[in-house]
């Protein structure tokens, strides 16, 4: 790792120097916005979209599993990230409104080269009982926040190409991409839970519709008090400030039916809720109705999946109190014999449904905006069209999540234990349960838990 990454630096260097040179434009002539695309342009597209939201999860994938093909990766994502950078900012052609992408490119040498000094550090093993605990946790941390840096920074070039987001559309933009960015964070939380995360859960003493409810009910007050802008009512405020209220008043529901490590189908009646007011979200073009609706019926089966998977798939409640189970009367017993899914059980399918219904409705929301369905409706093209491009993208979206969550099971030191287990599953916990009552002793998993540094 040292050598290699010492190798990078020089490019890095280069980059640092191709971006300060690089001239942002305050303003552009009608030339310079409606020339052609070249293809170093494209090159610096393609290659940064494969890198931050491809090589880079994958090698922070291999770094939780303690692969060690963790380094080798991580330092071939830093060369073709400086590549990418220089291939960004030596582009002719189509010029550029100065904005939050080429900032963020800049920003972004901050992790990088945290990153590869603590690559280097660690590599050395020094200082091993005082410094060195701590850089692995730091390491940890700037590590995973890799894929939300790459996908914030991926979004600000999507927006920089369409020119969007601009003057009065910033706020819609904000709304569109944070809360769409949310339903998809959603989805892939629900998904690393289900598939490989209730070790930690168990651990937690607390059900997930707790934690689902907390981040509802903190979202919900955000929500209420910076929709409205300005002393007039418009629809849209009074829509969106109520759906703030329902979330934070369903979210203290929903905090109490699920303490003492109970399971609650609040959020999930949340997010139905919210798909209808969705569905029937009043716009100007038909084009933005007809996505807007079918957003809205996609977020409402997220939550009816939900519903079905906490009542009927998932283990039956037991009446009995087990010692070390946070004395509730209604927590899941992952003991019945019932919950040992085979691998082509249908429980085992449906467990995939509520995440990805709640990544495609992320999409689809993200993809909503006023500015982008005008230039749709413009370019002649129809809503039938334009949502099955969305659901495709989710398909890839979610193959690249699920993808990700099996090469964490099977790579590593959790290699082992998926070669035990010898039938494909994910799952890295003997019996495959879905959710269980807390240990009672002392005794730590075998597996891996999810949040582990050590």
């Amino acid at each position: 790792m040292a050598r290699g990454s010492f190798l990078v630096l020089p490019l890095l260097l280069l980059s640092a120097w191709s971006v300060a040179a690089h001239k942002h434009h305050d303003e552009l002539t009608e030339e310079q916005a409606n020339a052609p695309v070249d293809t170093i342009l494209w090159l610096h597209i393609f290659l940064q979209a494969a890198v931050w939201g491809v090589l880079f999860p994958t090698g922070m994938v291999l770094g939780l599993s303690r692969s060690r093909w963790h380094v080798p990766l991580q330092s071939v994502g830093f060369a073709l990230t400086a590549a990418g950078y220089v291939l960004g900012h030596s582009h002719k052609g189509r010029a550029f409104l100065a904005g939050a992408h080429g900032k963020m490119a800049n920003i972004l040498f901050i992790p990088i080269a945290l990153q590869l000094f603590l690559g280097v550090y660690l590599k050395l093993h020094i200082h091993e009982q005082t410094l060195r605990p701590w850089a692995v946790r730091l390491h940890g941390v700037v590590g995973k926040a890799y894929p939300i840096l790459g996908w914030v920074q991926m979004l600000f070039g999507a927006i920089t190409f369409g020119g969007y987001c601009r003057g009065d559309n910033l706020g819609q933009c904000l709304a569109h991409y944070i809360m769409g960015s949310g339903f998809i964070a959603y989805g892939t939380i629900m998904a690393i839970l289900l598939l490989v995360g209730e070790a930690w859960i168990r651990r937690s003493g607390r059900s997930p519709d707790w934690w689902d409810s907390w981040v509802i009910m903190l979202w919900g007050i955000v929500n209420t008090f910076t929709e409205h802008r300005g002393s007039s009512w418009s629809v849209k405020d009074m829509q969106h400030t109520i759906l703030g209220v329902l979330w934070w008043a369903g979210g203290i529901l929903g905090i109490y039916l699920s303490r003492n490590n109970q399971r609650s189908v609040v959020p999930a009646l949340i997010i139905i809720l919210t798909g209808w007011a969705m569905s029937d979200h009043a716009q100007a073009l038909m084009l933005s109705t007809k996505v807007h609706a079918l957003f809205g019926y996609t977020l409402m089966s997220a939550g009816l999946a939900r519903i079905i998977e906490i009542c009927f798939v998932a283990p039956k409640y037991t009446p009995e109190v087990v010692a070390g189970d946070g004395h509730s009367e209604h927590t899941l017993d992952g003991a019945r014999e019932d919950t040992a899914l085979a691998p082509s059980s249908p429980s085992r399918a449906f467990r995939h449904l509520p995440p990805f219904l709640l990544v495609a409705s992320g999409l689809l929301f993200m993809s909503a905006t006023d500015e982008e369905l005008h230039f749709v409706n413009d370019n002649g093209m129809d809503h039938v069209t334009y949502i099955l491009i969305m659901f495709s993208i989710a398909f890839v979206l979610y193959t690249l999540i699920v993808t990700l969550i099996n090469l964490y099971s099977t790579t590593g030191r959790n290699a082992t234990a998926a070669a035990a287990a010898g039938d494909g599953a994910i799952e890295l916990t003997e019996g495959n349960k879905w959710y269980a009552p807390v240990p009672a002793t002392d005794v730590e998993p075998a597996s891996h838990v999810i949040g582990d540094d050590d």
